[in-house]
Order: C-alpha cells, then sequence, then structure tokens
C-alpha cells in the first residue's frame, strides 16, 4: 500500500514544569543503512527482500533503483513528496555486483526499553540533541510527557504490558500531535496505526499532564520489572554502588537528596545546576539525571504511615565517579547558601567512594532523631490502642484485686459480732477455767480479775489494784 502525506512540521507548546518530550530512536525507514542486514541502502543491481510473514511500515524519503523487490504479505510504504522506485532492466555501474539484501525485523523494540528513548526538556532541545539523562524508570514516557516520533519517520514499536493503556500526555506521528483519545483511538484503529503500533497494550492520550511545579510522580513504577528486563547491567568497578530509586543498575558516582518545600520549582532548578555548574569544564563528562521521589514511611520498619517526597540528584562521570563527588559537594554547598531563595529546606548525599554530605550537621541531626523517636512513640502507642479497641490485640488478663470490704473484713480489729484474733493460746490467761484450781491464789475476785474486750484478753494485778491504798499494809 503506498500512501503520500503532507509531512508537518511539529509545534508544540511547552508542557508543565517537570513534564517532558520524549522522543522514539529507532525507525524503519528505507534511508536508514542499519535497518539493512547488509548496512547498506540497496542500490540498483540489488534484489530488495522483506520478510513475508511480518508486518512492517516503511517511510521512504527519496527514489531508489532496484533490481527486484520481494514484499511482505501485509505492510506499507509511505512516501514522502517525490519518492519512489523504479526498476533497472539492466546494470548500474555505481552499484557493484549486486546482492540480496533483506530489511531487518522490527518486532521485537518495545515501548519499555528504556535505552530506545531520548528525553528533552524542550522541542528545541529535542531537534538540538540536548537530551537529558533519566533513571531507567523515567527514560520511559511518563504519563505526564509529550511522546515524538519523528516526523519524516515511520516505526513499529511493541507496546505490551500488564496495564490495559499506557497513558500519556500526547503522541506526535509524522508531524501530527494527538492530543485528544478519541482522535488517536481512531488513528490507532486505521491501517498505519496497527502496522505501528502493536501488542496487549494500547497507548492513550489526553493526560493532563504535570500541575504541581515540584514535579509529579512518573507513573512507570508499576512496569518496573518489565523495563528492567530490558536492560543489561555492568559490573561497576567503584568501591560502593549506589542504587538510585527507579534505576535498574548499580552506578559509580553520587546522588544528593535534596528536601523541598512550598516554591521549589523542579525545572528553574534543573536549569540552574545546568547553568552553573554542568557548562563547568571540569563537568563536562557528567551525566545528571533529577526527578521525584515518593518514598513510603513505615513505622519500625514495618507499619505503613504515608509517604515522603524528596528530589533525587543522580550523577555519573564514567568509571571512578571522582568527578561525581565533586559535583554533589557544589550542589550541597549551593543548597546551603541559598535553599531559603529556591525552597530546598536540606540536602545531603552519596558517594560510591563511600564519602557523604550532610548540611545539616550533627546536632540539628540529632534534634530530627529525638523528634523523630518521639513521634515514632505516640504514633505506636495510638496503633496499638485502636488495634486493642478492634480486638486484633488482646491485653493478658490480670489476677482479681480483692475489695476494700474483704480487706477491712480481713484486718486485725473485727467488727463487733466478728472473730477476734487472739495471737496465740495462752494456757494462763485465755481461758478462765484453764486456770490452776489453787484455793486462796487469786482470793474470791478471781471471776472479776479477767477481762474480755475487744481489744484482747486483760487481767487484774492485785498487787497494784487501785483499792488497796496501802503497799505496806
Amino acid at each position: 500500500m503506498l500512501k503520500t502525506p503532507d509531512v508537518l512540521l511539529l509545534v508544540c507548546l511547552v508542557g508543565a514544569a517537570s513534564a517532558l518530550y520524549k522522543q522514539w530512536v529507532p525507525d524503519t525507514n528505507y534511508e536508514n543503512k542499519t535497518n539493512w542486514d547488509k548496512t547498506n541502502v540497496p542500490c540498483g543491481n540489488d534484489i530488495v527482500e522483506f520478510s513475508a510473514q511480518r508486518e512492517v511500515s516503511v517511510f521512504v524519503d527519496t527514489t531508489h533503483a532496484v533490481q527486484e523487490m520481494r514484499l511482505p504479505l501485509d505492510g506499507e510504504f509511505i512516501l514522502n513528496s517525490g519518492a519512489g522506485f523504479n526498476a533497472v532492466s539492466g546494470k548500474d555501474p555505481s552499484c557493484g555486483a549486486g546482492v540480496t539484501t533483506q530489511f531487518k525485523d522490527s518486532e521485537s523494540l518495545q515501548w519499555f526499553d528504556p535505552a530506545l528513548w531520548q528525553a528533552a526538556a524542550t522541542l528545541d532541545d529535542l531537534q538540538r540533541g540536548n537530551f537529558l539523562f533519566s533513571v531507567h524508570e523515567e527514560s520511559v514516557p511518563c504519563r505526564y510527557d509529550d511522546v515524538v516520533f519523528k516526523a519524516r519517520s515511520s516505526f513499529r514499536v511493541d507496546t505490551s504490558s500488564s496495564q490495559l493503556s499506557i497513558p500519556v500526555k500526547s503522541v506526535s506521528v509524522l508531524g501530527k500531535m494527538f492530543d485528544s483519545r478519541s482522535e488517536f483511538s481512531q488513528y490507532l484503529s486505521s491501517r498505519s496505526g496497527r502496522l505501528q503500533f502493536h501488542g496487549s497494550s494500547s497507548v492513550a492520550v489526553g493526560e493532563p499532564g504535570c500541575g504541581d511545579p515540584s514535579g509529579c510522580d512518573c507513573g512507570n513504577s508499576v512496569h518496573h520489572q518489565r523495563i528492567c528486563g530490558t536492560v543489561t547491567c555492568a559490573s561497576p568497578s567503584c568501591g560502593k554502588p549506589l542504587l538510585p530509586a527507579g534505576h535498574c543498575c548499580n552506578i559509580c558516582g553520587a546522588i544528593v537528596t535534596i528536601h523541598s518545600a512550598a516554591g521549589f520549582n523542579l525545572q528553574t532548578y534543573r536549569q540552574r545546576i545546568y547553568h552553573l555548574f554542568l557548562i563547568l569544564p571540569q563537568y563536562k563528562s557528567i551525566q545528571l539525571g533529577m526527578n521525584k521521589v515518593f518514598k513510603p514511611q513505615r513505622l519500625m520498619g514495618i507499619i505503613p504511615f504515608g509517604t515522603s517526597t524528596e528530589i533525587q540528584v543522580v550523577i555519573l562521570d564514567g568509571e571512578k565517579g571522582t568527578q561525581s563527588e565533586a559535583l554533589a559537594w557544589d550542589i550541597v554547598r549551593d543548597a546551603r547558601s541559598h535553599g531559603s531563595n529556591l525552597g530546598i529546606t536540606g540536602a545531603e548525599f552519596q558517594a560510591s567512594s563511600g564519602s557523604s554530605g550532610d548540611q545539616s550537621g550533627g546536632t540539628a541531626g540529632m534534634v530530627v532523631g529525638v523528634v523523630f523517636g518521639v513521634l515514632s512513640m505516640i504514633a505506636l502507642t495510638i496503633v496499638v490502642v485502636i488495634l486493642i479497641r478492634k480486638g486484633v490485640v488482646q491485653m493478658p488478663s490480670l489476677p482479681s484485686l480483692p475489695s476494700l470490704s474483704s480487706l477491712k473484713r480481713s484486718s486485725d480489729v473485727g467488727e463487733l459480732s466478728g472473730p477476734l484474733d487472739h495471737g496465740y493460746d495462752n494456757p494462763m490467761f485465755d481461758k478462765p477455767t484453764m486456770l490452776p484450781d489453787i484455793p486462796g491464789l487469786y482470793g474470791t475476785e478471781i471471776n472479776n480479775s479477767i477481762a474480755l474486750t475487744q481489744t484482747g484478753v486483760h487481767f487484774v494485778n492485785p498487787v497494784y489494784d487501785e483499792n488497796e491504798t496501802d503497799f505496806n499494809a
């Protein structure tokens, strides 16, 4: 099938502060020599062959002469103005002896392969080749990004994933930008759309983009395993490799963590770092990526209780990472000096050399630790109370305590009608009947000399009787 579209220039406005333009790198262009197994564009003496069982969409920019062409069962040529083919009856003296050359298979090119995308902050940067480095998750288009397929280009991409759809802000194909969900759905249903996009998931445009100047969640963490499945990691040679959030491989370099507050703008800060540091000669080899990271918070490392946000700055500069550490120090010092004007409350870094930098100092760190410890204890107490009330956790039963009345009854002093505590048995005084029967020992008042009262047993000593007035009588 031959088509001749009007090739248009891409004209888009710059999106939200943290949105980027992500451009698909591979193409299925006829003039791209890397698309041919002989690594040369076919000429007049060559036989051109497309795999019969493969579907393909091929953009043709100019006119080409061929000896013979073997086409697939299903495919299309997208012809630029003036482009086409002609068959050569004789020999082309400028082509050589002639070979059979085959167009390479593009079925295996996956949307979630980070090596197949280029990122830039603006369309101008994209066209000039001023590309940005990103962690693997954010090298693939995020939900608020503008996706660009080159204007004078064809392609074929596998969009298979574990999700039904892949949301993005917009998609530009052959110079036309689609930001309407219904309009792009119609394009995907067309013959060109089916040949260019294939797989289990459908690309969906119309996302509003990121409205937070400090950055938004990319949304690709759900595809982390699929993304990392396309990445081959080299063995790092540094002493203590680092693993940035959202990245698939350990790196040699440094990671700066920026703690932000109201007023922080990710795009403005990215430009600041570039103009202050990355243009310096000593940092020419640096790759720097910047993204917003959402980290789950867990009480005692177990119980989740929300998320915290921070800005991650990933710095790479080859094998040793010495320049990365120097740049990390410069960024932390700049945050310390100008953080209040930039919406930055703190910054620290880790380097693969083992060094680290913390702008807050030991005292502030201790204060933060104490405050966090107190808040953790309060949170733990609240969680335990809630779990007890819901019956998830049960308190062990305590032995019953005696009541006040029982304590009173068991006290040393009994009630009027209660039993008396006699202490120990004394045969001489506890019972009058047990006194020895000796006449005249106590006289006739023996019955009155022993008395039982509430406080015990008392007896009268006749030697000190109050009736005896004369001791010597």
